[in-house]
């Protein structure tokens, strides 16, 4: 666009009474970043951020919620444990009034058996779903090179075929 003088007039007050860069690009026929750009170069006053605005003041404070005591996360275990038998809740009102809440029992920690030990030299194909009991990998001997046994090899290593033979 080219900027003429009556249109930086009209850009300069369009923006001396306070309207968005948006309105302005609508009035004017430019976009949004033409006018902000223009806005820039003539070195217009800079408006404060929406945003900030209202944090400033104009917007209503939150009342202040209390915070809650955190306990410290459950130390882990090196011996997986078995899961323990839920505890009945205990009720709201068996509370004293101004008495802090129990805190929430953490959540069991999961169970996480680890994988058999797979030497380099055996099939890394997994079988089966991963997060199941029955996961597990091939570990057949590995051909040289390649992480796989030969019959799981020839289902990850397939060759290309020529385009031209798709062709016909």
């Amino acid at each position: 666009m080219d900027w003429t003088a009556e249109a930086i007039d009209q850009l300069r007050s369009l923006w001396a009474e306070g309207h968005s860069t948006a309105e302005i690009g609508r009035r004017m026929g430019v976009s949004k970043n033409a006018v902000v750009g223009k806005a820039h170069r003539l070195n217009l006053p800079a408006r404060p951020s929406p945003i900030r605005r209202e944090a400033e003041g104009t917007a209503t404070p939150r009342p202040a919620t209390p915070r809650r005591p955190v306990a410290p996360p459950p130390q882990r275990e090196a011996a997986p444990r078995r899961a323990e038998a839920p505890q009945p809740a205990a009720s709201a009102s068996a509370a004293p009034m101004g008495a802090p809440a129990a805190a929430p029992r953490p959540a069991p920690v999961a169970v996480v058996r680890p994988f058999p030990r797979v030497s380099t030299r055996s099939c890394c194909w997994p079988l089966g779903e991963p997060g199941t009991p029955e996961f597990r990998f091939c570990t057949a001997e590995a051909i040289t090179g390649k992480p796989y046994c030969a019959e799981h090899a020839a289902v990850a290593y397939v060759r290309v075929r020529d385009r031209r033979e798709d062709a016909a």
